[in-house]
């Protein structure tokens, strides 16, 4: 296979799954390269003309009166890498260090950051060869960008910090042994552009997104098996029900479901029943789901321009000679779309929480109190139902806005600020939270689903319940739980395939 390019506004869903998933070659685009070369040229000119230039040679924030002397203009970019190098907290996951590999040599692709190839290279070289950088989750308000996780990561290519190689965590110079790389002399804005822009924020939450669909696939696939195990109808997923609301994601939801539940023997078994609504955790699946799945479009759609853009500051403009100082670090963009996805996260848990309490009920389901047979002996599903009651709760909390809060930083300089690091961060919580309370659902509807037996459900929901039972099976007396939460979590978030 040929080597993927990198190269200004490129950037797709598949190259980022493929990147969070592993180590992968990637190379500059050779037509990105003289818009590279020509930013670089730029700099040194401005340089040249010993006018003051924000980063290049002034201090940072507050300090950007401060002129720096051109032979202390290298140092000054090391200083910044060393200063900014102050997050604390575990370290980001590996799938969010390959993304904000790929994303900051993307940036710096376009040319208006004034960064070597040279550099760019480092960052692919780190990606391929899979040396992560050791980077704290805390520290980064969301503007001036992600400086601190940014400078962790950067801090690797100078030889200064830690990374992983292979699960170890070693110091910076043996991992970049590891990648062929020997430490970078940074030169003139080249720590500025490493440091600033959004790369940690977007990468975060561009991860929840990835997970969060594959959470949202197996909720779908699970929330119309519930429907079958409570003998619910399949007519709430009429397609002229949703053409007429008009909202594509209700519509998009409504046919997953007809999907799953085609040619189910129980459903026919009780079509002609007296009854006439199902509760609504059942009913309003469409509505709910495929606003979620709007939400979740609408986020996926502003953090893949975010990925394709440029958020350095300043940006160098060759064709005129300019740098100019503008705000596209600040990541009020991320911080909206990350609140967006929480709030979908935490109603894919709370309206699945909600169908697990139905099947608990045997007034509502029609099924045994707690789904187990010598109830009272045997308390069944009570229990996990509250675990999910509490992972729920726990959802509700953590969906609070982010991007509502700001505290001005760097001696009220840069004064208004995104919170787009946490709120993306949030989103992997929130996500475990929700594919455990998916989980606990599945167990539940499967068991409720063999009361019926002789009967079976569709096809494609008898295959999702056979992968669930060759790691989980049937509860016939009580027994740990935890151990089965755990397989059928660690299911859920690999997805569900859609039928056919």
């Amino acid at each position: 296979m040929s080597t993927p390019l990198i190269a200004p506004g490129r950037l797709e869903r598949p190259l980022l799954d493929r990147v969070a998933s592993g180590p992968l070659a990637l190379a500059i685009a050779p037509d990105a390269r003289p818009r590279i070369e020509a930013s670089v040229a730029a700099v040194r000119a401005l340089v040249d003309r010993h006018a003051p230039v924000y980063g290049i040679n002034t201090g940072f924030g507050k300090l950007a009166q401060t002129r720096i002397a051109d032979d202390q203009l290298l140092q000054l970019q090391r200083n910044l890498v060393l200063s900014h190098s102050a997050g604390v907290g575990q370290p980001l996951a590996a799938p969010v260090v390959r993304l904000m590999l790929l994303l900051k040599a993307a940036s710096l692709t376009h040319g208006v950051s004034g960064v070597r190839a040279e550099v760019i290279e480092a960052l692919l070289a780190l990606l391929a060869h899979d040396v992560l950088p050791v980077v704290p989750e805390k520290g980064s308000v969301g503007a001036s960008g992600d400086l601190a996780p940014l400078a962790h990561l950067s801090g690797v290519l100078i030889g200064i910090g830690e990374a992983f190689v292979d699960g170890a965590r070693v110091p910076a110079a043996q991992a970049l042994a590891r990648a062929g790389l020997q430490p970078l002399v940074l030169g003139p804005k080249e720590g500025l552009a490493l440091l600033n822009g959004t790369q940690a924020s977007t990468a975060l939450a561009l991860h929840a997104a990835l997970r969060a669909q594959r959470v949202f696939d197996a909720a779908l696939a699970v929330g119309a098996l519930t429907v079958d195990a409570a003998k619910g109808s399949d007519t709430p997923f009429d397609d002229r029900i949703h053409a007429v609301r008009g909202q594509k994601g209700q519509r998009e939801a409504a046919a997953r479901y007809r999907a799953w539940l085609h040619a189910s023997p129980l459903r026919e078994s009780h079509r002609g029943c007296d009854k006439v609504q199902d509760p609504y955790c059942l009913r309003c699946q469409p509505q709910v789901m495929g606003a979620c799945l709007d939400q979740m479009a609408h986020a996926w759609d502003i953090l893949l321009t975010e990925a394709n853009g440029v958020s350095d500051n300043p940006l160098v403009f060759a064709d005129t000679l300019e740098a100019l100082s503008g705000g596209n670090f600040h990541a009020e963009p991320v911080a909206f779309a990350a609140d967006n996805l929480a709030l979908a996260i935490a109603e894919i848990g709370a309206l699945s929480e909600r169908r697990t309490a139905m099947l608990m009920d045997p007034g509502l389901s029609g099924l045994p109190a707690f789904l187990v047979e010598h109830g009272g002996l045997n308390s069944g599903f009570m229990i996990a139902q509250v675990t999910a009651a509490a992972l729920a709760s726990e959802n509700k909390s953590l969906a609070h806005p982010a991007s509502v809060d700001s505290l001005p930083t760097s001696a009220n300089q840069e004064d208004h600020v995104s919170m787009a690091t946490y709120a993306a961060r949030r989103l992997h919580p929130m996500i475990d939270n929700t594919a455990g309370i998916v989980a606990i659902e599945w167990l539940a509807a499967a068991q409720a689903l063999e009361f019926h037996r002789p009967l079976h459900s569709s096809p494609a929901l008898e295959a999702q319940l056979a992968r669930l039972r060759a790691q989980v099976p049937r509860l016939t007396e009580d027994r740990l739980m935890a151990p089965d939460i755990a397989a059928a979590t660690t299911l859920v978030l690999e997805g569900a395939a859609l039928p056919g």
